[in-house]
């Protein structure tokens, strides 16, 4: 593990609300997101996280004292450009975590006092998507999740041969990704129940959330040239919650024989916060294929993956039905699981099988990891398990039934890293809720 001094569980904040034990965001953290001041005409710029904070990193680069390879990053910050500060060289990101950590500890003196000025309660912030997506590959690492969808589409053949072996995805739409907090349109489709036998076109009565992860890409590759497992870790700058809504009614018609299309394109909500890959240091944990299963190719395959390629967090999934918000009542929680024991496949494994046919990756390229469900069946990553199917739906503490979303659901996925000898960090959340169809 790159451990250094910026994972001291012990460092405290001289902003106090980053020392509270239960902030998603302490000093050990420091994600990066884009924002604007709430109600402010302006454009967006860069932000770290910090307790109840923003740090404006447009003020920051100039009210700090920074060495000046950490102010040449902090300019690109500054101007808000964060697919340029992603696509720098890993060791000058690290420099920045370093100088930021260094100026929000407690004892930072001078920095102190400039940076005072810097901080915007989160609460006085609009957040938009953190970077510029150019291009987002949805995967299916989820082994629980694809077996138990696999025995609802395909009874006889759930785990098709090819996922022990190839990390399956599929290349989603970008321009439909979505910021936490904004409001998903139930889509049209075409719908076939088994009953009739001409589809129609209709709005989706089955509408899905699913409980995923997205890593975000740093540095890419030349078209042509593949990213070897030994080099994965360079080419990743961070993770962020991501929600693939999924329309099961339009999915189990027209996914055959191409795979996903209307039936996930229409919205996809990722949380505001890019957690980095330096601040989930202390989380990796060890990873390999049960022995008794094929184990990956080569090109797939490193002794450090084996040692640490997986990262343990823990994932939940919460909802809000419009009438539980009209009687004042809180989300529930739904169900939790935790990543390191979920996925068939790292996040190396993901981004190095992407680019072994030479696929050129860019700065900002988005990855999803395929929903993450545990192993029990209460631990399913969408309604389409929990309710196996629809056929039998959750019932809410306040005596609802949901066996799939209805208008005015809020869906809100939370994850957290901890462990022993380490300091708790969070992800903070990732929320929709659910707007009526289109009139037709």
């Amino acid at each position: 593990m790159n451990l250094d001094f910026t994972h001291d569980p012990d460092a405290r904040s001289w902003v106090e609300s980053a020392n509270a034990a239960d902030t998603d965001y302490p000093l050990q953290n420091l994600p990066y997101g884009l924002f604007r001041r709430a109600g402010r005409n302006e454009s967006l710029r860069a932000g770290v996280a910090i307790g109840d904070r923003i740090l404006d990193l447009k003020l920051a680069a100039a009210a700090g004292r920074w060495d000046t390879p950490v102010a040449v990053q902090l300019q690109v910050l500054a101007e808000g450009d964060m697919n340029r500060f992603m696509g720098a060289p890993s060791a000058a990101r690290r420099a920045v975590r370093a100088a930021l950590f260094t100026a929000l500890r407690e004892g930072a003196g001078s920095q102190q006092k400039a940076l005072e000025a810097c901080l915007l309660p989160q609460d006085a912030a609009e957040m938009a998507l953190p970077c510029r997506i150019g291009d987002y590959t949805d995967f299916y690492t989820g082994i629980h999740h694809a077996t138990t969808v696999g025995k609802l589409f395909r009874p006889d053949n759930p785990l098709l041969p090819n996922y022990k072996w190839v990390p399956i995805g599929y290349h989603g739409r970008s321009s439909s990704i979505l910021p936490s907090g904004a409001d998903v349109r139930r889509p049209w489709g075409q719908l076939k129940p088994p009953h009739l036998d001409v589809p129609t076109l209709a709005p989706s009565k089955r509408l899905d959330y699913e409980l995923e992860l997205g890593v975000f890409v740093s540095a890419g590759n030349a078209l042509g040239q593949p990213i070897p497992m030994e080099k994965a870790d360079e080419h990743l700058f961070g993770v962020c919650l991501l929600n693939d809504w999924s329309a099961r009614d339009m999915q189990g018609w027209e996914y055959q024989p191409l795979g996903p299309f209307l039936a996930k394109n229409f919205a996809t909500t990722i949380s505001p916060w890019i957690v980095t890959m330096e601040a989930l240091e202390p989380f990796r944990c060890g990873f390999a294929h049960p022995a008794e299963d094929p184990q990956p190719l080569p090109y797939l395959d490193s002794g450090k993956n084996r040692a640490e390629g997986g990262y343990a967090i823990e994932l939940e999934v919460w909802l809000q039905t419009a009438q539980m918000r009209g009687a004042g009542e809180t989300a529930v929680k739904l169900m939790d699981s935790n990543f390191g024991e979920s996925a068939y496949w790292t996040l190396a494994q993901m981004l190095t099988h992407h680019a072994s046919n030479g696929c050129n990756l860019q700065p900002g390229d988005l990855m999803g990891t395929g929903t993450q469900s545990g192993a029990r069946p209460e631990q399913g990553g969408s309604l389409l398990e929990l309710s196996d199917g629809g056929k039998q739906p959750l019932t809410l503490p306040n005596g609802e039934r949901r066996a799939f979303l209805e208008d005015g659901d809020t869906v809100i996925l939370k994850a957290f890293a901890q462990k022993d000898g380490a300091r708790r960090i969070g992800f903070g959340e990732c929320a929709g809720t659910i707007v009526a169809a289109n009139a037709g």
